[in-house]
């Protein structure tokens, strides 16, 4: 367990003992000084402002020719001079996995279209990737980096990961993406994949690839500093579309993801540190954004917290949760922030979403949500819920607490909030100020919590305060 930073600790425990007056000089200021300081401190990557054009290396933007070869050398050539741009002009270009290196970026120019090849070979050979919170040997992702520094991919372009129901999607199971009975399918794979996270069995054995259906993701950077993702558009991802993983100095910025399929979360850092996701829109077929931080004794084993992630001015529209933590948050979870975010469709369950249960565990704290419009969400508006999937029966009680939610306006939802804990960890230090909750169906749900506060907070027009229980 990580120690819990002093002065949210204060800050905490002056709104629960002071009158409404001082805590808000004293306890609202704190928080957001040091989410203005994470933002000020992630800087872009320092990339050489010199430009290669794809095409010089043979590519066609025809939308048949193969420029893989022509991203590859040139992208290679870039790195040899130093570093820069490889710009991708106006076209359709269609390729396999495109590798990212140190102080290069990729750009799309106006209208390109960087169209993935979805025939699995392309994404041979293995390489190290963190499945679902495990990390194994699988297929590339569409794009992928490891062990790199100062990497971008920006531009007003799509990327299309080539995602539908007749080529990834189907591996998931689901009929409702394309699989039949007499399919292959993950499920097998799954399985063995999460018992050799169990087992400790060494990474560099746990091979998945062909025979799996271990889905890759879209973008999955690994272990990489000075990260920028910026301005593009990003459709039809096989699996997970953004993903750090064990990262540092990662801004992802007006980036429009818009993408249906299966487990098609947004964006999930995960064990990543000063992390900024802003502006940017999410439509998408699971968790808009998710921060995770590794699955049960993998997670344990890597003990890398994700930790000073700011969220802002982004706007949510279809997904399970619009700000979500969890479920993989085994190597624990602390210091989020999300601010002036808007979030509206029957399609989204929640806007605050933090999971786990006790395989999991973790220590999921210091979450802080500020100003946040809310027209629709089909569940509980704040879901707090400690007993996902396999629930209470494990061995690593997860620990949730110093949770902040200030004007919070909500006009549709299901249940204003869902509070449940465990009897042996209840949920600790959950504060609401300035919440409205409207259109209320039923209600809320509150079990084991200890110290629980509400200011100034109505559910449907009615003030509410946890004395009410």
């Amino acid at each position: 367990m990580f120690p819990v930073s002093p002065v949210f600790r204060r800050a905490f425990l002056v709104l629960l003992t002071l009158p409404l007056q001082v805590t808000e000089a004293q306890f609202l200021q704190a928080p957001w000084a040091h989410a203005d300081a994470i933002v000020a401190r992630v800087k872009a990557p320092l990339i050489p402002p010199k430009d290669i054009d794809i095409t010089a290396f043979g590519a066609l933007g025809n939308g048949i020719a193969d420029c893989s070869a022509a991203f590859r050398n040139a992208i290679d050539a870039c790195r040899r001079d130093g570093g820069g741009r490889v710009v991708v002009p106006d076209g359709v270009y269609r390729t396999g996995p495109i590798r990212l290196v140190s102080r290069v970026e990729l750009h799309l120019a106006g209208h390109a279209i960087i169209r993935f090849d979805p025939d699995p070979h392309r994404y041979l050979p293995l390489v190290l990737t963190r499945w679902e919170g495990v990390e194994c040997m699988n297929y590339s992702s569409c794009v992928y980096a490891a062990g790199e520094q100062d990497i971008a991919i920006t531009g007003t372009g799509t990327l299309d990961g080539g995602g539908n129901d007749s080529t990834w999607w189907w591996w998931s199971g689901k009929r409702e993406f394309g699989w039949s009975t007499g399919k292959s399918q993950q499920g097998p794979a799954r399985t063995r994949l999460m018992q050799m996270g169990q087992d400790g069995v060494p990474v560099d054995e746990r091979k998945m690839g062909e025979g799996c259906y271990l889905r890759p993701g879209f973008i999955q950077i690994q272990r990489c500093s000075r990260v920028l993702i910026q301005g593009i558009r990003l459709i039809n991802s096989p699996m997970w579309v953004v993903h750090p993983v064990l990262c540092d100095n990662v801004t992802v910025e007006d980036v429009h993801v818009e993408s249906h399929g299966p487990n098609n979360d947004g964006c999930d850092p995960e064990s990543c540190r000063d992390v900024v996701i802003q502006g940017c829109t999410f439509d998408t077929g699971d968790d808009c954004i998710a921060i995770k931080s590794g699955r049960n004794n993998d997670g344990r084993r890597l003990h890398t917290p994700s930790e000073e992630i700011v969220i802002q001015d982004c706007e949510f529209r279809d997904g399970h949760g619009a700000v979500t933590i969890g479920s993989e948050v085994s190597g624990g979870v602390r210091d989020i922030f999300a601010r002036r975010c808007r979030i509206a469709s029957p399609a989204l369950y929640s806007a605050l979403r933090i999971k786990t249960n006790a395989v999991r565990g973790g220590v999921v704290e210091q979450v802080y949500l500020r100003d946040i419009s809310v027209s629709l969400v089909s569940r509980a508006a704040i879901d707090i819920d400690l007993l996902y999937e396999e629930g209470k029966n494990g061995d690593y009680l997860p620990t949730v607490r110093f949770i902040s939610v200030d004007s919070m306006t909500v006009a549709s939802c299901a249940s204003a909030f869902s509070f449940v804990g465990y009897e042996e960890s209840p949920l600790r230090q959950i504060l609401l100020r300035k919440c409205v909750f409207a259109g209320v169906v039923n209600g809320y749900t509150v079990r084991n919590v200890g110290e629980f506060r509400a200011f100034l907070t109505t559910i449907n027009g009615r003030e509410f305060t946890p004395a009410d229980e």
